[in-house]
């Protein structure tokens, strides 16, 4: 009896394997496309000022829209280091709201997560010349040598940390692609720094706040 329920287990995820290798990277490379579409877009006929609306406007769903957008590096209109602070000025209550600060955080470094797992996917599918190629991609060849570089001394190490930093922040997917890492390793390092850089962004600007600079 046991057999005869492994024997008609087996097919079934062997069906779901081989569905996930020939059409998943179809979806991803279309949700990329997609993404791509709205950041141009957005690039197009949007500002910061755009930004805070849609923040005032949908609240913690824009934030991580927009967040997805950074993530993937294709957020052309707006600073990422503005939307957390500009997020916690329009949606928390005081500077003590802390639950809804915290969710703020959480909501951003889950946004951006999934931001760079896409463009991590498209880098591990797709390899490094066709990424070159894309005008889409706003790194220079020179510079992704660099980051690569990066990796190859630290490792996945490299991954959290190059997050939690304001200027290497996300740099450090697309070489993580092209060396096949792990997806629930990267997954998971790409979010721990995600919570880090924007905990510390979160802290700074209630820091501001507090000594009444704005």
């Amino acid at each position: 009896m046991t057999t005869d329920v492994a024997d008609g287990t087996q097919p079934k995820e062997n069906g779901l394997r081989w569905l996930l290798a020939e059409y998943g990277p179809l979806a991803v490379a279309v949700g990329f496309c997609l993404l791509a579409v709205a950041g141009i877009a957005l690039f197009l006929v949007g500002d910061e000022s755009l930004a805070r609306a849609f923040l005032d406007q949908y609240g913690m769903l824009a934030l991580f829209a927009i967040l997805i957008l950074e993530g993937a590096m294709l957020l052309y209109f707006a600073p990422s280091e503005a939307l957390v602070p500009a997020s916690i000025q329009l949606l928390a209550a005081s500077t003590q709201d802390v639950e809804t600060i915290a969710v703020l955080v959480l909501v951003a470094a889950a946004g951006a997560t999934i931001g760079q797992y896409a463009l991590f996917t498209l880098a591990k599918r797709t390899g490094r010349d066709w990424l070159l190629e894309r005008t889409w991609f706003r790194v220079s060849e020179s510079r992704l040598e660099r980051f690569e570089g990066w990796f190859d001394r630290w490792g996945r190490a490299a991954v959290p940390v190059s997050n939690a930093l304001l200027f290497t922040r996300g740099m450090l997917t697309v070489p993580a692609g092209f060396a096949e890492m792990n997806d629930l390793e990267f997954l998971a390092l790409s979010a721990v720094g995600s919570v880090l850089f924007q905990t510390w962004l979160a802290l700074a600007w209630l820091g501001v706040l507090e000594l009444g600079v704005f």
